[in-house]
C-alpha cells in the first residue's frame, strides 16, 4: 500500500471519528426529558435520532460488511439502552419504513446507549483501519432501502458519516425547539 492509499483510509477514518465525535458532543447534555420529548408534526424525538445512528452504523459495519452479527445482536444484545430496535425495511415498499410510531415509543436510557455507542465506534474504526483502498469499491446492495447498488465506500461516507452529520442537525434543532443551545460549538 502506498503513502497515498494509506492517507487515503487514514482521512475515512478521521471523517467517521469526526461524525461520532460531534453527535457525542452534540448529545452530550441531553436530559431523559429532552430525548424523549415528542416534538410537533412529523419530526423524531432526539432520542430516535439518536439511536437511529447508533443503530444503523453497527448494522453497517458489524452485520453487512463483516459478515457478522451487530454489537445490539451479539455481545452487546440487551445492553444497548435501546428499548426496542426501529422497524425493518417494509420488502413490498423498498426504501420505505414507517418509524413514526417506532420513533415516539422507543425509550433510551442515555448513559448504557453511550456506552454503547463507545464500543460502536471502537469496532468502527478497528474495521476501518483493517482496510485497504481497493475494499471501497466493494459492492453493496441497498435495493432492500430504495439506494440500488451502491459501494462500501459510498455507504461508508454517506450512510455513516452523512447520516450522523443530519442527524446532528434535526438533534440540535429538536434542542434549540426546547430552548437549548444545540450543537456544541
Amino acid at each position: 500500500m502506498t503513502g497515498k492509499d494509506k492517507d487515503s483510509i487514514s482521512w475515512l477514518r478521521k471523517l467517521v471519528k469526526d461524525a461520532n465525535k460531534l453527535l457525542e458532543a452534540t448529545m452530550a447534555n441531553v436530559t431523559e426529558e429532552q430525548a424523549h420529548w415528542i416534538p410537533p408534526g412529523v419530526a423524531m424525538p432526539i432520542a430516535a435520532h439518536y439511536a437511529h445512528v447508533v443503530l444503523s452504523q453497527d448494522g453497517a459495519v458489524n452485520g453487512a460488511f463483516k459478515g457478522g452479527a451487530p454489537l445490539f445482536a451479539a455481545a452487546w444484545a440487551g445492553k444497548t439502552g435501546v428499548s426496542e430496535p426501529p422497524p425493518a425495511p417494509d420488502p413490498a415498499k423498498p426504501g420505505f419504513s414507517d418509524w413514526s410510531n417506532w420513533s415516539k415509543r422507543v425509550k433510551v436510557d442515555l448513559p448504557a446507549t453511550r456506552k454503547y455507542a463507545s464500543a460502536v465506534y471502537a469496532a468502527t474504526d478497528e474495521f476501518l483501519a483493517s482496510l485497504s483502498p481497493g475494499d471501497l469499491e466493494r459492492p453493496v446492495d441497498l435495493t432492500a432501502v430504495g439506494l440500488g447498488k451502491s459501494t462500501m465506500g459510498w455507504v461508508i461516507n454517506n450512510g455513516i458519516v452523512g447520516n450522523a452529520f443530519t442527524h446532528c442537525g434535526e438533534i440540535s434543532c429538536l434542542k434549540g425547539q426546547q430552548g437549548e443551545r444545540g450543537y456544541p460549538f
